[in-house]
């Protein structure tokens, strides 16, 4: 019988072609989460867990007076509770920025020092001030709610501009005027140079709305302490257990090798769960004060108080130009809202990467940034999906609209006057950052194809017709990711026949497993299924910088190549002794090792089971496992061309996404299927805080937006079909070519809707109008709008 066994490097080949780098291969996770298998932190328990309840602040400001608990310590079921003074005499660390970020006279960023449980004043609605710990996590509850606070309220201020006046209400003794980074970027002399001799100057005040990160995974987590080895482990979902781990440790005031983090599945980040929170110090002291592990469950109303929100700026942004429509400079001047405390990354999406990516893919010779992030008596601040970036792009968006409305030239045509051209690249931008890659009028051009922009005169006649608005715009965007950072990238050949990537980079719904597994089966050949990742366990990810800016396929692809290089160079050293050649006449290719110029050879994986099986003489690698870290991997830059198209019914303000197209430059796509739907789920979070996601809150600091009764998010039905396309320009910064993807879905949304929906009102004479655009909003600009033309 003939044997049609194709041989192995065939097989290598076509495995290759099935899911190396660019194939789009399904998602490896993705047939346990859809059968609700996942492993999600509330679904760990520990033999004999008790159950932690947080007691928070009623008031947005106030002195504590006296806090009484011996009421709650003699109700059914409590094993204790604690107040800030009893953590204070523990001796635990305050939660702190560790952002090097300097105040324009040079003063570094001024710190609140967060505790995790106040113990003088209160500064916003759901500040912690004691937690309960019971048998069970209803009567945890019951004996949270009879502590007894006392709280002497104050004045409360929760609007930054308001909060940064002369005699508004002070959060804090040391922080005068309540600003604590007054930020300022570029030639203060130059800018104002150009403004002067400028033959145009635009303005816009534009609101960046506050918002609620409300992911599908509420925050949780589960506290065990160790006696005997005085160690704390925390399962805990994360966007990355290393660096998470440091700053536990650092809080709990003890080695860092005395804290274990553990992560399984994440439902939702976005930014969130990438900061160590109060409670998480709470049940790490009291499992070590009761001896039995400890969880705690946020709930949806409490994480509308608890968690870290998103954007919330307030700023005046001016784009001066020549006579022809160049761009001469731009600049912004305003406040961000920090809330009550300063903890994680806070001020730097709010001041430093507003202004790192302002400039996005136009000539912007001049470039000012002057923005005071400010405390208020409101939930804490953190990144949210983009942090900076799309807010940036909107600015610059909105001021191209209206510039080009001003001055009677063709939005587009003004556009295209300012691209940087792809001669022009590396491009030095005003920012202080290089462009290294990029053809963006192109890009540009082929998003205006897609969408059928040609045919939208037809179409909004044919919704005139209707008693309709229609309107259609561009949002072109560039985004600076994650500055400079190393990552792990340890490779491990383990005896059951598969291959285990550990890296410090984190899935909390990206699809990692997926993409890694496809870069690596590329360098190395080794079968695709065989792949297996960690990422979840810090004694096992001993180096990262997790998850977030977009960063994951450039920084942990950069250290699988450099990781895969040497993994081949041991095989070659494994394979001269194996083959009985010399180490020099060995070639690698397509996951097999050959003696040149002939057809004997071995495969990689055979390689390392026979290494594994027999001992390898002296001077010859044992295993072909590399434990490697790269050193440094560098921005990429991101960037496309989103158009929306809406329709607007003028009697009820209701506005609907009808036509939603893109087209983006994400460098070498490792795998188009997961780029796509990362696409999709940022441009329906743009979606969401373009037409009506906002977090407010009344006069006193109370928040009137704290369930999804209240606080509004898209629907399927508000999501539009999306018509993607892609102009790649390989990243020359890194040895895959990749752009990071993950939050471009923002910052091409936001401002294409809204322009979008300004594009539909300027029927009425309308210039400009802030977000979110509610039926409310939309209604009263054309009311007003139809008043003022009468």
């Amino acid at each position: 019988m003939q044997d049609h066994t194709p041989p192995a490097s065939l097989e290598n080949a076509i495995a290759l072609q099935k899911y190396g780098v660019g194939q789009p291969v399904r998602r490896k996770e993705d047939d346990t989460l859809v059968r609700g298998k996942g492993k999600y932190t509330d679904d760990f328990s520990l033999p004999g867990q008790a159950y932690c309840w947080m007691v928070r602040s009623s008031h947005a400001h106030g002195l504590i007076k006296g806090i009484d608990t011996a009421a709650a310590k003699a109700m059914p079921g409590v094993l204790g509770v604690w107040t800030g003074a009893d953590l204070a005499a523990a001796g635990y660390n305050p939660f702190t920025c560790g952002l090097p970020l300097k105040n324009r006279d040079g003063s570094p960023l001024k710190q609140t020092n967060r505790p995790a449980l106040v113990t003088d004043k209160v500064r916003f609605v759901g500040d912690p001030v004691a937690f309960v710990v019971a048998e069970t996590a209803a009567q945890a509850r019951d004996a949270a709610e009879a502590v007894e606070v006392d709280i002497e309220p104050l004045p409360a201020v929760t609007d930054a501009a308001e909060a940064a006046k002369p005699g508004a209400p002070q959060l804090y003794d040391d922080i005068p005027d309540n600003v604590a980074l007054d930020y300022h970027y570029g030639d203060t002399a130059k800018i104002e140079a150009a403004f002067a001799g400028a033959a145009h100057v635009t303005k816009l005040d534009i609101v960046n709305t506050r918002v609620a990160v409300v992911s599908m995974e509420p925050r949780v987590a589960l506290a065990h302490y160790d006696k005997k080895t005085e160690r704390f482990t925390l399962q805990v979902p994360t966007q990355g257990v290393s660096g998470n781990k440091a700053i536990l440790a650092r809080l709990l005031n003890v080695p860092a090798d005395k804290v274990r983090i553990l992560t399984g599945n994440v439902g939702g980040s976005f930014g969130m769960k990438n900061l160590n929170y109060p409670e998480y110090t709470c049940i790490a002291h009291a499992a070590r004060e009761l001896g039995r592990p400890v969880k705690w469950l946020d709930e949806r109303s409490t994480s509308f108080l608890s968690d870290s929100q998103g954007r919330a700026q307030l700023i005046h942004a001016e784009l001066a130009l020549d006579a022809d429509g160049k761009f001469l400079a731009v600049r912004l001047s305003g406040y961000g809202n920090l809330g009550a405390y300063i903890t994680g990354v806070a001020p730097g999406p709010l001041s430093l990467n507003t202004g790192k990516n302002l400039a996005s893919v136009y000539r912007t010779p001049l470039l000012g940034v002057d923005i005071k992030t400010v405390l208020t008596n409101t939930t804490l601040m953190g990144a949210y999906r983009g942090a900076g970036r799309p807010e940036a792009n909107y600015y610059m968006e909105r001021l191209i609209d209206a510039a080009a409305d001003e001055m009677g030239i063709n939005r587009f045509t003004l556009r295209k006057r300012n691209f940087i051209k792809p001669s022009q690249l590396p491009f030095p931008a005003a920012s202080g950052v290089t462009y290294d890659s990029g053809d963006f009028a192109a890009v540009f051009q082929k998003a205006l194809e897609i969408s059928d922009y040609d045919n939208f005169a037809k179409r909004k006649k044919e919704s005139k017709k209707s008693g309709k608005l229609r309107g259609i715009a561009v949002g072109s965007y560039l985004e600076v990711t994650a500055p400079p950072s190393g990552e792990l990238g340890k490779i491990s050949f383990e005896p059951d026949g598969s291959v285990k990537l550990t890296t410090g980079t984190l899935d909390y719904g990206q699809g990692h497993a997926t993409p890694f597994a496809q870069v690596l089966s590329d360098q190395l050949g080794v079968p695709f299924e065989k792949i297996t990742l960690e990422q979840g366990d810090s004694d096992l990810v001993r180096f990262g910088n997790g998850t977030g800016g977009s960063r994951s396929i450039t920084a942990t692809g950069q250290a699988i190549v450099e990781a895969s290089a040497l993994v081949v160079e041991k095989g070659k050293k494994a394979a001269a002794h194996m083959l009985e050649a010399s180490e020099a006449d060995i070639e690698f290719g397509a996951g097999r090792f050959t003696i040149a110029g002939t057809d004997r050879s071995i495969g990689i994986m055979e390689l390392a089971e026979r290494m594994r099986a027999g001992k390898m003489p002296e001077g010859t690698p044992e295993t072909l496992d590399v434990d490697h870290a790269t050193k440094e991997t560098s921005s990429t830059f991101p960037n496309g061309c989103h158009v929306a198209e809406v329709e607007i019914d003028p009697d009820t303000g209701v506005t609907r996404i009808v036509r939603y197209s893109a087209v983006n430059d994400f460098g070498v796509v490792v795998n188009p299927m997961i780029v796509a739907g990362q696409l999709h789920g940022g441009v329906a979070q743009g979606i969401g805080q373009a037409l009506m996601e906002e977090v407010s809150y009344d006069a006193s600091g109370q928040p009137i937006t704290g369930s999804f009764m209240d606080y509004a998010l898209p629907r399927a039905g508000d999501v539009p079909s999306m018509l993607v396309g892609d102009h790649p320009s390989p990243a020359k910064s890194n040895p895959l070519g990749t752009k990071g993807c993950g939050e471009a879905g923002c910052a091409g949304s936001l401002v294409c809707i809204v322009n979008a929906v300004v594009d539909a009102l300027s029927d009425y004479g309308i210039k400009h109008i802030n977000m979110p655009l509610t039926p409310e909003r939309v209604w009263r600009a054309i009311q007003d709008a139809k008043a003022k033309a009468a």
